[in-house]
């Protein structure tokens, strides 16, 4: 059976699968094209995607023989998968594995944001730290803020569960309760708009599909604080991007960490510029531990279908 995988995911996972199948990765820099991933995937029994393969109609049509697709990521917004299941195609992701790593980074980006670390570190290698000085970039601690999840999932969780760990009190917005969350952190599910209002720090966990795209619209933004945080390590498309950036240039709010961009890999200029945004180039899962257990759990997830057997995380 044929494997084709869309990029160079650690060896760990190609190791696994080519003990008994036919693995071909495409291992050229950048995402694969559109055209080169029709032409590869024609005859393969399985494909592992990355979150920049769209993988639609025309491409699921164009693979006959595939049985199934598993995502290397958490989120699976980049296939139709709706259509895969109509032609009997078994789409996987990988949660809890990267749930560490994304859910630390989400901390970093708050701290980052709150104590200025980006000007901070500017200043220093540009030369013009002058000493120091009572007013010298005055930030915000995190002790006694509200903290506001957007999403209670596992990544939103453990987010919340490092912020309580510095003091933080914890509000949540998500489509059902988590009691295990309440009684670990005392946090307390509320509206969206109760949570923006309040919330000193807004740590975006959704996943992107048609509810979520834009949720953070302009009207949604105008609630935050002149002084809260934003921080989105979940997808681009949820935040109305363009609007949040004539905030954080009018100083409509204090500051705003991204590790994700609308249209990714494109980055709006505009963000360039603005010093009170911290820019990371979607590097949630860039830990050697969360990406080795993602390329175990993908191959394994395909070793599982072509064997007949349940995958272990199908979507």
């Amino acid at each position: 059976m044929k494997i084709f995988i869309t990029s160079c995911i650690p060896e760990i996972g190609i190791s696994l699968l080519q003990k008994k199948y036919n693995v071909k990765v495409y291992n050229k820099p950048g995402p694969i094209s559109r055209k080169q991933l029709i032409k590869e995937v024609k005859h393969c029994d399985g494909i592992i995607s990355l979150l920049t393969d769209k993988i639609d109609k025309e491409v699921i049509d164009s693979m006959p023989n595939c049985k199934v697709i598993a995502n290397y990521a958490v989120g699976f917004n980049n296939i139709d998968v709706n259509y895969a299941k109509s032609k009997g195609i078994i789409v996987t992701n990988t949660p809890d594995v990267l749930t560490d790593s994304t859910a630390d980074l989400a901390i970093a980006l708050a701290l980052a944001c709150a104590r200025r670390f980006v000007e901070g570190e500017q200043m220093m290698r540009k030369n013009k730290f002058k000493g120091w000085h009572p007013k010298l970039l005055l930030g915000m601690e995190l002790n006694n803020k509200f903290f506001g999840i957007l999403g209670a999932g596992r990544i939103g969780s453990a987010t919340a569960i490092r912020a309580a760990s510095f003091g933080c009190k914890i509000l949540y917005y998500s489509n059902k309760r988590n009691e295990g969350l309440e009684r670990k952190t005392g946090a307390k599910k509320v509206m969206l708009n109760t949570l923006l209002k309040i919330s000193d720090i807004v740590s975006i966990h959704l996943p992107l599909n048609i509810k979520t795209n834009q949720l953070l619209s302009k009207d949604k933004l105008e609630l935050l604080k002149p002084s809260s945080i934003l921080i989105n390590t979940a997808r681009g498309e949820i935040v109305d991007e363009k609007h949040l950036i004539k905030m954080l240039r009018s100083r409509k709010i204090f500051a705003a960490g991204f590790d994700v961009f609308d249209n990714e890999p494109n980055v709006n200029p505009a963000l360039l510029n603005l010093k009170n945004a911290v820019l990371l180039p979607h590097v949630g899962s860039a830990t050697n531990d969360a990406r080795n257990a993602m390329s175990l759990l993908t191959a394994k997830n395909i070793d599982a279908v072509l064997s007949g057997k349940t995958p272990i995380t199908p979507v």
